[in-house]
């Protein structure tokens, strides 16, 4: 009997170890090597910091169209005025100048002093002050309608919604191209080198914005326009200077033909208070 009890608990073992595997699974911390599973970091969201200490208003938050394109020219036209009014002063400096050296009247020291400025400003060659290098250039001291400044600004930031209007107060899209000066796209090229330039107030991009337009050899056809219709004694009309602004974007002709759409819709937006 005794022998029998003995066979049956040794048969009852051999079970019980055979089928262990099977009923026992083990948890998650004695998984086997081969049955590790291995959790994908958790990739935490990079908070870019601004660039600059200006508390811009939250325009992605406002959801009334026409809210939000009055808040934006609000917020941005105060600069482009003051910029024109700064350049308005600066072709006044020049056109008396000019009058002056018509008639053979010399200039005095402080007037050469603001007229030297001016040409370092413009990248102009101050070496010779003649009759035709103040003719060259106040065909680069001059206004640019704000109705064409305001809306390349909302073209080029998305309404200030942008990431370089946002980080780096870019409001019109310009690269620089020494490292550090501004923001490096997310989708640039390899082998490109150029930033989108930041600024440490609205006033400086605008500023910036305006000297590019009057400077750079891509717009030359633009600033001819501009003293032609100074010439005819013409209003310097917004939809004619665009015409001047196909090298400002890849999309050439097509981004003409939206800036003169976006200021014929939004005209009433210019002169409101």
């Amino acid at each position: 009997m005794q022998i029998r009890i003995i066979k049956l608990v040794i048969l009852l073992v051999s079970i019980w170890a055979l089928s262990y595997p099977f009923v026992y699974q083990p948890t998650s911390g004695q998984t086997s090597q081969g049955d590790v599973q291995h959790k994908q970091p958790t990739k935490l969201k990079v908070v870019e910091k601004p660039l600059h200490n200006v508390k811009l208003p939250a325009f992605a938050s406002i959801n009334d169209v026409k809210e939000k394109k009055k808040r934006f020219f609000d917020f941005i036209k105060p600069h482009v005025v003051a910029e024109n009014k700064s350049i308005k002063q600066h072709r006044a400096t020049l056109e008396i100048a000019l009058m002056m050296l018509q008639v053979d009247d010399n200039l005095t020291k402080a007037q050469l002093r603001k007229i030297n400025t001016i040409f370092n400003y413009y990248r102009l060659d101050s070496s010779t002050l003649s009759v035709a290098s103040l003719q060259e250039a106040l065909m680069h001291v001059d206004i640019i309608p704000k109705e064409l400044a305001l809306m390349q600004a909302a073209n080029e930031s998305a309404w200030g919604t942008s990431r370089f209007a946002r980080i780096g107060l870019n409001f019109f899209g310009q690269w620089c191209y020494k490292k550090g000066c501004g923001m490096v796209p997310k989708h640039r090229d390899s082998d490109a080198a150029h930033e989108v330039a930041a600024f440490k107030s609205v006033r400086a991009a605008v500023k910036s914005y305006f000297r590019n337009i009057n400077t750079h050899d891509a717009y030359s056809q633009l600033r001819e326009k501009r003293a032609q219709l100074r010439a005819q004694k013409l209003p310097i009309e917004a939809t004619v200077l665009t015409q001047g602004l196909i090298a400002y974007s890849e999309r050439g002709d097509a981004y003409v033909e939206e800036l003169n759409d976006m200021i014929r819709h939004n005209k009433d937006y210019f002169d409101a208070n």
